[in-house]
């Protein structure tokens, strides 16, 4: 018999991640972004300019990669994996990177750090923040 549990994974606490945001993550987000968005504009620097926009959250929010924890028992014998979030097809992100994500990334995080400017417009712009990854290639978090 197999039986399956999942467990989810717990990031950092939030007092510890408005700590951060205020202190580091709003004032080296911006700067991380047109780095990120500079290699994008490189056929070499791509890999690393997409992986630097896929941590914007936890650059400016200390936000962890959403995961699983999933123990497989089957008899006497336990196995822990992780798994992460189910994420589209290759082919259909690389698309839609070419054609919006490059140049609309740089838009929507420009516009998300300058809501972090003011009280009113801080949590639409961490909002902002957070999604960029799937603003840029469609990742799932």
């Amino acid at each position: 018999m197999t039986v399956s549990r999942i467990e989810t994974r717990e990031g950092f606490p939030f007092i510890l991640r408005v700590i951060w945001f205020f202190l580091v993550g709003w004032y080296i987000a911006l700067p991380w972004i047109l780095v990120a968005w500079f290699l994008n504009l490189t056929i070499i620097g791509l890999p690393l300019g997409l992986w630097m926009l896929n941590r914007v959250p936890l650059v400016l929010t200390l936000r962890t990669q959403q995961g699983y924890n999933v123990a497989t028992t089957n008899g006497n014998e336990v196995a822990w994996s992780y798994a992460g979030v189910p994420q589209h097809p290759f082919a259909l992100r690389a698309l839609y990177f070419a054609l919006i994500g490059w140049w609309f990334s740089l838009v929507w995080s420009v516009l998300a750090w300058a809501l972090c400017v003011s009280i009113i417009g801080l949590p639409l712009g961490v909002w902002m923040f957070n999604r960029l990854p799937e603003v840029t290639t469609l990742m799932r978090q």
